[in-house]
């Protein structure tokens, strides 16, 4: 297709943009959550890549909270070209962030491609390719209304034609296209290789430049991808995160790269959270022999950048000597079975390479089954479950942030802290009142199957049905008894029970009605009396107040039925019209 060189007036489009203020870069550092910060931008810049992507902020946040703004807007001269990334699902928010972003950044991309649950969540990512009018939307309202460029970053479909068709955004107004060749579900243990196929069809498919994403280990792989897509650049994530000096074509040592780092993050300020998640994926194989353990919990607990440098000088003592000219060779020790299977020594910067999907599915179906088993052990040994977390370690010499802001502040730490102890059939904490130490599902089940009462959870099933069998009892109504007297207990509203002692002999005695209460059992059918049939038939209490006789009184409106009576269906009318 012809190149599109200038999609509105007033600023650059599709060709010219990439040429022009993006530089003509081949080689591109994704947009990261909390991963490609401006200390990152730079080591990566150091080492080769010739443009960068903000991590992704999220646009209703960007508008609406001022500090986080401020935190985002924040930018270097030295860090050019820079494209800003959002995530947003509404166009009037998206447009404010926009308007934000004009003058401070090369470009504005609309992330279409995360494929995370949170995105799921909040409706955005690669969850938004599903609606793709608003997607239009969001890129037009930026292109139409605002100064600034937009680019978007997608992700392919399993249906080709569907990919091609959804990539072409150019006559919305995106003027920048980066195909992320694997689909929404292809994510974590279950990411696979991306589809360079697919990133081609949509690449011959626009006439805008196009990046493609994935399957990007080492800079041969840059190469080989460029030549197959015919992309205009190459976007790394992953890769970038283990080696920084991926498109430099290098391997340095571990430490030496976390040392620039470090250096970078004191000079481009940065969250500790940021700064510990690069070390680890940097440090990735040394972290996981066992005779680096403790640099693990070191760089693990960590809350000041001290320790963080303090854990990569410890790796630096200990392998600096094999990396030096004449020294000795590393070989594997016993548990570094990982680190043996590497192309290049674990202290060398290197891609991390995931286990193929059928092992990690046959080793997910092994570990079910395991923890299957030792749930059936338990139950039959009644063993307790294991411990979920680990015991809680405190460290009195190192005292958080937050902790040392309460102590300023007077509040005392841990006081009121009480060890929860579990139930007997589950991991949940039991209940501290309960007599069978058991959480509150459990004890609610064990009350109502074996009929328990449990005053610490208020579960109080016996009590319950023995107030519901008292209310059931067959009452005494001798003659002269009247309806206000049977009724004594329950007010204007008390239920009135057959002989039969079944819940179908219900019915409400309200003297504002007419109502004839005769013994019936559950099915309809006459009911026997408790403790099976007796020669005695059912008696028959009848209210007939109002019916015939207005003047009549309370002892004559009450007749008690003989014996031989044979007791008849229900018949209860609430109207005031008296009995059927």
């Amino acid at each position: 297709m012809a190149e599109n060189t200038a999609l509105s007036a007033g600023k650059p489009g599709g060709f010219e943009l990439w040429r022009g203020r993006l530089g003509a870069a081949r080689m591109v550092v994704a947009p990261m959550v909390d991963q490609s910060e401006a200390a990152w931008r730079m080591l990566s810049r150091k080492y080769g890549a010739e443009l960068c992507y903000t991590p992704m902020f999220h646009a209703s946040v960007f508008v609406n909270d001022v500090k986080y703004r401020r935190e985002c807007l924040t930018t270097y001269p030295e860090d050019r070209p820079l494209i800003v990334q959002f995530c947003c699902n509404s166009p009037a928010v998206l447009l404010e962030a926009a308007r934000h972003c004009v003058g401070r950044f090369d470009a504005l991309d609309l992330n279409l491609g995360c494929p995370q649950s949170i995105a799921r969540r909040g409706h955005y990512g690669a969850f938004l390719q599903d609606e793709w009018d608003l997607v239009r939307q969001l890129v037009n309202v930026v292109h139409t209304q605002t100064d600034i460029p937009v680019t978007c970053k997608i992700r392919v479909f399993d249906d080709l034609e569907k990919t091609v068709r959804r990539g072409c955004l150019e006559s919305a107004g995106c003027q920048l296209l980066t195909v992320h060749g694997r689909t929404r579900d292809m994510k974590g243990p279950l990411t696979g290789l991306a589809s360079w196929d697919a990133i081609k069809a949509v690449r011959e498919a626009v006439s805008i430049p196009v990046f493609a994403n994935g399957n990007i280990q080492y800079l041969a792989d840059v190469h080989r991808c460029l030549e197959y897509t015919g992309a205009q650049g190459v976007m790394s994530a992953e890769g970038n995160l283990h080696n920084p000096a991926l498109f430099a074509g290098s391997h340095p040592t571990v430490w030496e790269v976390a040392d620039e780092y470090l250096r970078l993050v004191r000079r481009y300020p940065c969250p500790l959270s940021y700064a510990r998640g690069h070390v680890f994926k940097m440090l990735h194989y040394c972290l996981l022999m066992p005779a680096n353990h403790d640099v693990r919990a070191l760089a693990a607990r960590a809350n000041r950048l001290e320790q963080l440098e303090e854990a990569v000088s410890l790796l630096r003592e200990r392998y600096h000597r094999y990396t030096e000219e004449g020294g000795p060779v590393w070989s594997p020790g016993p548990g570094d079975e990982v680190a043996g299977r590497l192309p290049l020594s674990p202290f060398l910067c290197q891609p991390h390479e995931r286990e193929p999907i059928a092992q990690h599915l046959k080793k997910m179906e092994a570990n079910q089954e395991k923890q299957r088993r030792e749930r059936q052990l338990r139950l039959l040994t009644d063993q307790p479950p294991p411990e979920t977390k680990r015991p809680r370690q405190e460290d009195a010499a190192v005292v958080s942030k937050r902790k040392q802001k309460k102590m300023a502040r007077g509040v005392k730490i841990g006081v009121n802290r009480v060890l929860m102890e579990r139930c007997g059939l589950c991991c949940n904490p039991r209940g501290q009142r309960c007599p069978y130490q058991l959480c509150r599902v459990h004890c609610r089940n064990k009350c109502y199957e074996e009929n328990l009462d449990c005053v610490g959870h208020r579960i109080l099933c016996k009590t319950k049905r023995q107030k519901a069998q008292q209310r059931n009892s067959i009452p005494e109504a001798p003659n002269g008894a009247k309806c206000h007297e049977l009724a004594a207990e329950g007010g204007e509203d008390q239920k009135a029970v057959g002989v039969g002692g079944h819940e179908g002999n219900v019915a409400r005695v309200d003297r504002a009605c007419d109502v004839e209460v005769r013994g019936q059992g559950d099915d309809g059918s006459e009911s026997a009396e408790a403790g099976g049939e007796r020669e005695g038939r059912s008696s028959e209490v009848r209210c007939t107040a109002g019916v015939g006789s207005p003047g009549a009184s309370a002892d004559d409106r009450i007749s008690r039925a003989p014996a031989s009576t044979t007791p008849r269906p229900t018949e209860v009318d609430l109207s005031g019209s008296g009995p059927s």
